[in-house]
């Protein structure tokens, strides 16, 4: 990551409120805004890093929103932090970390556990991914600040906890975040030779609508990231339902807050990364159930592991040798892989598309699962990835 930073002062405030947050971004993104912002805006290099770190009120948390979605065709598209402080220090310590997180070796990337994989991938079930997509995009919003962005975190904590009954290896809780009301989901089955090393499994649990969104906006967010909950749930439903014990710990988790800058993610991977926590990889499922290209899963480069890629890659060829898959770059920080990969871990994103071909839909009212054909069927092999990823990292 080169260093080269700037702070932008927004000229028609004379102080920041309470309802200003700070954010960093990449030049491609702060360009964009610029040309769309109709506010006098100075930037000043300060010779940090190539991450624009910008003063935005709420209000225009929405436009900029809409610019990376409509613009740039991101998916967020920032990070945020509470103050000037903080989004230096995230900018210094992603520079310090992000170079092991994207060339480290943190596993044996072995493949040979085809026995267990085999048997847990026959018993993906598209009616059950497809159930659980039809509850969360049921909800008006998942939007963090609304209260049915705190409804259905509760209600994918009641799924988890119900999956996981009777375990008593496993451990399902609520996140409390300090800001704002919306809760993280974490699941948690305890290793048995290795409970400190961890193997992190995620996706973010809210929903946005886009430019006018907010509390009272009708988001469903079917494909982003309903979709990549529901995958989850079934990687947890089929481990619980195996009997399956992990020689490591494996985590499951929900992020709150994901569409407004990472906010979840980047929380939790904050207090892992400072309690000293061995993380020894992590994937991320967002968005899995629309199929805009050619390939069945695309590989995100940016703000991933290139070792674990490749293993990843490996494990579709071996497991799924009927889907084709490549690669292809967000950019940016385009979901909460971002926010372990900045913390010194190893993460993979597998996409359901390549960047330019993805949901047109999403972030607004007709992000539905009619709209992605009525299945889960693409979702189905994201959640066979997901599981042959869990046993294949276990040893």
């Amino acid at each position: 990551m080169k260093i080269l930073s700037l702070l932008l002062l927004f000229l028609s405030f004379n102080s920041f409120g309470e309802d200003y947050q700070w954010i960093t971004i990449d030049r491609t993104g702060l360009n964009a805004f610029q040309e769309h912002s109709l506010e006098s805006v100075e930037a000043k290099s300060s010779a940090m890093s190539d991450i624009a770190i910008v003063n935005l009120s709420e209000d225009k948390s929405f436009d900029m929103h809409e610019v990376m979605h409509h613009d740039l065709n991101r998916c967020a598209g920032y990070i945020r932090h509470k103050t000037y402080e903080e989004a230096v220090q995230y900018v210094k310590e992603a520079k310090e970390f992000s170079k092991l997180a994207e060339n480290g070796i943190f596993a044996d990337y072995k493949i040979d556990q085809q026995k267990i994989v085999n048997k847990l991938i026959s018993r993906v079930e598209e009616n059950v991914i497809r159930k659980t997509i039809t509850k969360l995009s049921s909800y008006n919003n998942r939007y963090y600040k609304a209260e049915t962005g705190v409804e259905s975190s509760k209600w994918i904590h009641g799924l988890w906890k119900k999956l996981v009954e009777g375990r008593n290896d496993a451990m399902v809780k609520l996140v409390n975040h300090k800001n704002w009301p919306q809760q993280s989901i974490i699941l948690q089955i305890k290793g048995s030779e290795k409970p400190n090393e961890i193997v992190v499994i995620g996706g973010h649990a809210d929903s946005i609508a886009g430019f006018f969104g907010g509390a009272g906006s009708r988001a469903p967010g079917a494909d982003d990231n309903a979709s990549g909950i529901a995958t989850i749930s079934e990687i947890i439903r089929l481990i619980a339902k195996s009997g399956y014990k992990p020689k490591r710990t494996i985590m499951f988790m929900g992020y709150a807050a994901e569409e407004v800058g990472l906010l979840g993610s980047k929380d939790i991977a904050k207090q892992f990364k400072s309690t000293n926590k061995d993380v020894v990889g992590v994937l991320q499922l967002d968005m899995t159930n629309f199929q805009g290209s050619n390939l069945d899963i695309v590989m995100m480069t940016d703000y991933t592991n290139k070792n674990q890629n490749e293993f990843v890659g490996k494990l579709i060829d071996e497991y799924l040798p009927n889907l084709s898959w490549g690669y292809d770059r967000c950019g940016y920080g385009c979901s909460d892989h971002a926010s372990w990969h900045n913390a010194g871990y190893p993460a993979s994103m597998p996409f359901e598309s390549k960047k330019g071909d993805m949901n047109r839909r999403i972030h607004t009212k007709n992000d539905t699962l009619e709209n992605m054909g009525g299945t889960a069927d693409h979702a189905s092999k994201f959640a066979k990835l997901g599981l042959a990823f869990l046993v294949e990292m276990d040893r």
